[in-house]
């Protein structure tokens, strides 16, 4: 019994010296997942791309046509084979998520390498410690876009402006402080001071106010929503430096 034809496809996609559509290059591999066969039809030149927008009335590329009917640009091919698209609106604690999970596999890691096993108590500080470096990397990234979204729910930051600019350095350097496990007195009160004021923050914004705002714990242009994970950032910091005061009293 002779097999079905191969489905076929008709793509459009900008293929030009300096510049390939990311955009089209998932088109293609989705429709081949999905078991199409491919006309791709590259578009080199810009006038060759606007002359194929301006005939089909389209404002993007890539585009496909599937039975001779358009379907549209990648996230319309998605839905046409029944995929999530994801509204890069929407919040989500992925990145914090994500970020910590991490952490925790480094910090696992660095205790298999120094003491042979992966379970130990100095797995935990360096879990804390690397969080907090990793997250103020996240901050410095663009301080400015950090402190603009800081100031929308950080008490002392109201207050005085300039401790949205200077929170980001004073994570990084408890945190990395914390790591070498030296100059204790400068670590404690710096995580002691940011986590407690961030922590009363964080529950009068959003358990107290109601407030729904974003989060600017892993940098001024997520989409984490303020909350439980962002009050788990300052209190570890709170745990971490009152852990470290009282081993070394």
């Amino acid at each position: 019994m002779a097999s079905a034809a191969p489905r076929t496809a008709t793509l459009y996609r900008m293929v030009m010296d300096t510049h390939v559509c990311p955009y089209g290059l998932k088109a293609r591999d989705l429709l081949r997942r999905q078991g199409y066969r491919i006309e791709d039809h590259a578009l080199r030149t810009r006038e060759e791309t606007d002359a194929f927008k301006a005939e089909h009335g389209v404002k993007t590329t890539p585009q496909v046509f599937i039975g001779g009917e358009r379907v549209g640009g990648y996230d319309d091919l998605c839905r046409f084979f029944g995929k999530r698209v994801a509204d890069p609106k929407a919040t989500t604690y992925r990145p914090v998520a994500a970020l910590f999970a991490m952490t925790a596999l480094m910090a696992l890691a660095a205790s298999q390498a120094v003491y042979a096993t992966p379970l130990t108590l100095r797995a935990v500080e360096w879990f804390v410690a690397f969080s907090m470096a990793v997250l103020a990397l996240l901050k410095l990234q663009n301080v400015e876009s950090f402190a603009t979204m800081f100031l929308n729910y950080d008490l002392l930051a109201k207050r005085w402006v300039p401790y949205s600019y200077v929170y980001p350095f004073a994570e990084g350097l408890a945190g990395v402080l914390m790591l070498a496990g030296v100059a204790v007195w400068a670590s404690v009160p710096i995580a002691l001071v940011i986590g407690g004021i961030g922590a009363v923050s964080v529950v009068k914004a959003v358990y107290i106010d109601r407030r729904e705002l974003k989060c600017a714990c892993v940098g001024g242009s997520s989409n984490v929503p303020l909350g439980f994970l962002s009050l788990t950032e300052n209190l570890m910091m709170i745990g971490m430096a009152l852990w470290m005061l009282i081993r070394h009293v």
